[in-house]
C-alpha cells in the first residue's frame, strides 16, 4: 500500500489503519461517532494528502481547463474556487474536482485519489490542441483538512495567513508551521474549516499533523478517520464519487445543475449531450431520503418504486448527529418530489423510505 507522509502520525496517535484506494489511511482514531460529533461541535484533523494535485500552467490553460469542466474558470479571480465535474461527452462523471485559479494561466485542479493516474491522462487527451502544460503533481504534496467551529482559531496558530477575512471557497498562499503552503477554506464534511497544501518531508508532514492534534487538545478538537469524513460528507448531502455520481449519471440527474455552466464561452466535453437533456428533460434524480420504518439503509441496497425495481442505494447510514437513518439513491424524477415514498430491501426485509428535502444537516451561520 501507499504511504502519505503523515502515515507515521497516525501509528502515533493509535489510528485503526485500513487499504482504502491503495493507501493506508485510518478510518478512526478513538470512534467514528466521537470524531463525527467532535467535528459538528469543536474540530477535526484529517490527512487527505491521497488526494490528487493536477497543474494547468500556459497561454490557454483557462481555455484548456474549461474544455474539460462543467462550471465556467473564466469566473473565477486568483484565489478563488469552483466545484466542478470532469465529464464524458454524455454529460457524465468522469470525477468531481476543485478548481483554484493561482494566477493568470495557472490553475490547480485536485481529483479524487481512486482516479488521478485515469483523471490525468483524461486531461492530457482532451487539452492536447491547446497551448497548456499539464502536470500530475500529487506525489509531491501533502494535505490535511481542519474542519469544524474551532478550526480558524486552531489553523491561525500555525500560518502567517490571516483567515478571518478569507471567504468561502477563497484560498491564499504563505506559510503554515515553516512549510510554503495553499491554505483554501474548502473541505468536505459540512462545516466551516480549511485545507491545506504543502510540500514536506515526512518529518514534517507528521510532526505538523501531531502539532495540530496535540495543539487542538485545548479546543476539543480530535485527529478523525474516513468513517467520519464519510458520515459528515453524507448529513450535508456532498456527493462521493463512484457511489453518488459515476459514469453512468449525468449532472443534471445529480442534481449538481448548479455547477453546470452551459452558455460560457468555451465548448466544452459534455455540452451537447447536457442541453439536449436540459430541454428534454430528466427521467431520473438523486435525492435525500429518511427512513420511515426501523433499519439502516446501506449503499447497495436494492430500491422498488411502486413494486417495480429501480436501482439501489448510493450512500447511507445512521447519521450520528442527526441520529436517524439518511441515504442518497436515484429515483424516478417523477417519483422524487419531498414526500414521495419507496422500498428498500434490508436483508430480509423491506422498509419504507421518504423523499426528504436536503441537504439533511446545515451548520448554523
Amino acid at each position: 500500500m501507499k504511504k502519505t507522509r503523515i502515515n507515521e502520525a497516525h501509528y502515533i496517535l493509535k489510528g485503526k489503519m485500513v487499504e482504502f484506494c491503495g493507501w493506508d489511511l485510518p478510518v478512526q482514531y478513538s470512534g467514528l461517532n466521537l470524531e463525527h460529533m467532535a467535528v459538528r461541535t469543536t474540530g477535526g484533523i484529517f490527512d487527505v494528502s491521497h488526494m490528487g494535485e493536477i497543474w494547468f500552467r500556459g497561454r490557454e490553460a483557462l481555455r484548456a481547463v474549461n474544455h474539460i469542466v462543467s462550471n465556467d474558470a473564466a469566473k473565477l479571480v486568483p484565489g478563488r474556487i469552483q466545484y466542478a465535474g470532469l465529464l464524458t461527452d454524455h454529460g457524465c462523471f468522469v470525477d468531481d474536482l476543485l478548481v483554484y485559479m493561482i494566477k493568470e494561466n495557472e490553475y490547480l485542479l485536485v481529483v479524487n485519489a481512486a482516479n488521478i493516474e485515469k483523471d490525468f491522462q483524461w486531461m492530457k487527451k482532451h487539452t492536447a490542441r491547446f497551448d497548456v502544460q499539464v502536470e500530475n503533481r500529487s506525489e509531491e504534496y501533502s494535505q490535511i483538512a481542519v474542519q469544524g467551529p474551532v478550526a480558524e482559531k486552531l489553523v491561525q496558530e500555525f500560518t502567517d495567513i490571516d483567515l478571518k477575512p478569507m471567504g468561502y471557497y477563497h484560498f491564499a498562499q504563505g506559510r503554515v508551521q515553516g512549510a510554503d503552503a495553499i491554505v483554501s477554506r474548502t473541505g468536505y464534511t459540512g462545516e466551516d474549516g480549511f485545507e491545506i497544501y504543502f510540500r514536506a518531508d515526512a518529518a514534517a508532514a507528521s510532526k505538523l499533523f501531531l502539532d495540530l492534534a496535540d495543539r487542538g487538545e485545548k479546543y476539543d478538537a480530535l485527529p478523525a478517520g474516513l468513517g467520519a469524513r464519510d458520515t459528515l460528507r453524507l448529513e450535508a448531502k456532498m456527493a462521493l464519487y463512484g457511489n453518488d455520481i459515476d459514469d453512468a449519471h449525468t449532472v443534471l440527474e445529480a442534481d449538481l445543475g448548479w455547477i453546470l455552466k452551459l452558455k460560457k464561452a468555451e465548448p466544452f466535453i459534455g455540452q451537447e449531450a447536457l442541453a439536449r437533456q436540459k430541454e428534454a428533460g430528466i427521467a431520473r434524480k438523486l435525492v435525500g431520503f429518511e427512513l420511515v420504518d426501523k433499519g439502516i439503509a446501506r449503499h447497495g441496497y436494492p430500491i422498488t418504486v411502486e413494486g417495480k425495481p429501480f436501482g439501489a442505494v448510493t450512500s447511507g447510514t445512521f447519521a450520528p448527529f442527526l441520529k436517524k437513518p439518511i441515504g442518497m439513491a436515484y429515483l424516478p424524477a417523477d417519483h422524487s418530489a419531498v414526500g414521495s415514498e419507496f422500498q428498500v430491501a434490508i436483508r430480509d426485509k423491506t422498509v419504507t423510505a421518504r423523499v426528504v428535502e436536503t441537504p439533511f444537516y446545515k451548520r448554523s451561520k
